[in-house]
């Protein structure tokens, strides 16, 4: 077939194959429209195509973006790029968990955080769901919400288990350790967004749709925090890019997003969409080597490197990545296929930059605990300004390793701050 201007490459080379296959017929695609009627563009749109018997099926309407989520067949694209107000067509691709399996574990530093716990701070936690850990509800349930976009499921679970370590890696209290393995924010408040499959993959159009529904309910539940430690290999630059445009739609909503950078590293350019948004936080992973010391810390060789697709100065900081210990969802895909990662009955050891960026979730809880006016853009420079130089090049460590003495005083030396570290 053809490639129409409005198509993306990748979405291109995707709908060749299918052409080719004697088994798939259709591809998954986002459809972007021009303006701000969407909702009215893609009633059109489709009335256009069931007029022209093309084979299609309406999966989402992305009113964040302003986008139309579909499987189409490829003959189907040629009449999609003829809509006067389509402007874009991408594939609708899959992400997956930022998680680096391969580098064991041994346990890290705990978070101690001089009375200053996220306490009143909502984060929403964008992944494969939340078990009802007890470092997550007791004393107090802190999961205040939970919405299921893979199996439409009320009650808050976690079949992968990624989404459950990420949440304690933010709020866990140490409850059932004697505060052993606490999160950087253990007063804060959970909303678990599940859209993540039990293996760990999800596509575009369904985190959309869970950023979206953030957004929607960011002042019922009070939300100022999104983390995604998710990705996929960005084909795009952000302007293209559905899920990097629903990120930076988020942040230009007041809310903090903060994005894990991948696991491809220590290759040049390897930072995962949707960190390449130039308004999320994008955080790479380092290893500590287990000490409270910065001075032995590196960058982890899995952490992707800089810049971004398109240019970008990314990451923005770097945080512990490495060995990290957070809670476990007991039968869970990663607990039952990682048996060697448990520690103990309540915990799992695992590592990527997938807990770097629920770690500066957490710090950026502290910042709008000790000052809840803070906008995104401050809590990032805040946070990229006081960040300790590990002297590597800003391709792998962006402004440094994420330090976090002023979230209890801006006036101690940095040889007196604390590491945000999950033990």
């Amino acid at each position: 077939m053809n490639k129409h201007r409005k198509v993306s490459a990748s979405l291109h080379r995707a709908a060749c194959r299918c052409q080719r296959s004697a088994k798939q017929k259709t591809v998954r695609v986002i459809v972007r429209f021009a303006g701000p009627a969407s909702k009215r563009h893609a009633s059109s749109l489709k009335r256009k195509l069931d007029k022209g018997n093309h084979h299609f099926k309406e999966k989402a309407h992305l009113k964040l973006i302003g986008s139309w989520a579909a499987h189409v067949s490829p003959a189907c694209l040629k009449a999609i790029c003829s809509h006067r107000h389509v402007a874009k067509i991408v594939l609708d691709r899959k992400n997956r968990i930022n998680l680096n399996v391969a580098t064991p574990a041994v346990g890290a530093a705990a978070v101690r955080s001089r009375g200053t716990t996220g306490r009143g701070i909502t984060v929403a936690v964008l992944d494969s769901g939340v078990a009802p850990h007890p470092d997550l509800t007791k004393p107090t349930n802190r999961i205040v919400a939970f919405k299921d976009f893979v199996n439409n499921r009320t009650k808050p679970y976690d079949d992968n288990g990624h989404g459950t370590h990420v949440a304690g890696d933010v709020a866990g209290n140490g409850y059932s350790s004697k505060g052993k393995y606490r999160g950087t924010a253990p007063g804060a408040r959970i909303v678990g967004v599940k859209v993540l499959d039990q293996q760990g993959g999800g596509y575009d159009s369904t985190i959309i749709k869970g950023i979206e529904w953030c957004v929607n309910n960011r002042k019922r539940l009070g939300i100022r925090i999104l983390n995604l430690s998710l990705g996929k290999k960005a084909l795009e630059n952000c302007s293209n890019d559905p899920l990097c445009q629903a990120v930076s739609k988020a942040v230009r909503a007041g809310l903090v997003v903060t994005v894990s950078a991948g696991n491809e590293g220590p290759a040049k350019g390897s930072i995962d969409s949707p960190g390449i948004s130039p308004l999320a936080i994008t955080v790479g992973a380092t290893n500590d080597r287990n000490t409270v010391r910065e001075s032995d810390d590196q960058i982890a060789a899995f952490s992707s490197r800089g810049p971004a697709k398109g240019g970008g100065v990314k990451p923005d900081l770097v945080a512990p990545g490495t060995n990290i210990i957070s809670l476990r969802a007991d039968g869970s895909e990663l607990d039952r296929t990682l048996p060697g990662n448990r520690v103990g009955k309540r915990y799992f050891r695992l590592s990527g930059t997938s807990f770097s960026s629920p770690i500066t979730a957490g710090s950026a809880a502290l910042l709008l605990q000790k000052n809840s006016r803070l906008t995104p853009a401050q809590i990032k420079r805040l946070l990229q300004r006081n960040a300790y130089s590990l002297k590597q090049s800003v391709r792998a460590q962006g402004a440094g390793e994420l330090n976090m003495r002023f979230a209890a005083s801006t006036t101690r030396s940095r040889k007196q701050s604390f590491k945000s570290k999950v033990k």
